[in-house]
């Protein structure tokens, strides 16, 4: 089980989560906290109803601090700064970097030093160090060793 948190829930961080639910994927992924400076409530609502995608067909409500997914709680956290989070307390594996800010090594390893074991990138890296993956193309030039790599453009996926 590889625990997740996601950091910005707009539009990719919304369908990473979506996937998951709708692909039953938690016996593999456990999505443990969203970062992103809207409140509960609004972040409820924009996953539940989708303008894209339509709504998510389950439940989802909220509380002050959590949005709850077919009764699943998920922890929300407000921080602008990633090196602020909790991801070594809450014990992250990987985050899902889908603000489109932190998008080199220096700013996405600031999740690294909050504590989290790897970063995936949702847009293209501004390093050339760091990996640009596809899946189905060029899959396999995947290191797992490696920190932080990028899933290429939200346009390609």
């Amino acid at each position: 089980m590889l625990n997740i948190a996601i950091n910005g829930f707009g539009r990719i961080g919304r369908n990473t989560l979506r996937n998951i639910f709708l692909r039953e994927a938690f016996d593999e992924l456990q999505v443990i906290a969203i970062n992103d400076l809207t409140d509960t409530k609004t972040l409820a609502h924009l996953f539940k109803y989708d303008s894209v995608h339509g709504p998510f067909p389950g439940t989802v409500t909220h509380d002050e601090k959590h949005i709850i997914v077919n009764g699943l709680s998920i922890l929300v956290t407000n921080e602008k700064d990633p090196a602020a989070l909790s991801w070594q307390k809450l014990q992250i594996d990987i985050v899902i970097e889908s603000t489109g800010y932190f998008t080199s090594r220096d700013k996405a390893a600031l999740h690294l030093e909050a504590g989290a074991k790897k970063v995936i990138i949702s847009a293209p890296a501004q390093d050339k160090d760091i990996s640009t993956v596809v899946l189905g193309i060029n899959d396999s030039v995947i290191d797992l060793s490696a920190s932080i790599l990028s899933n290429a453009s939200c346009t390609n996926n």
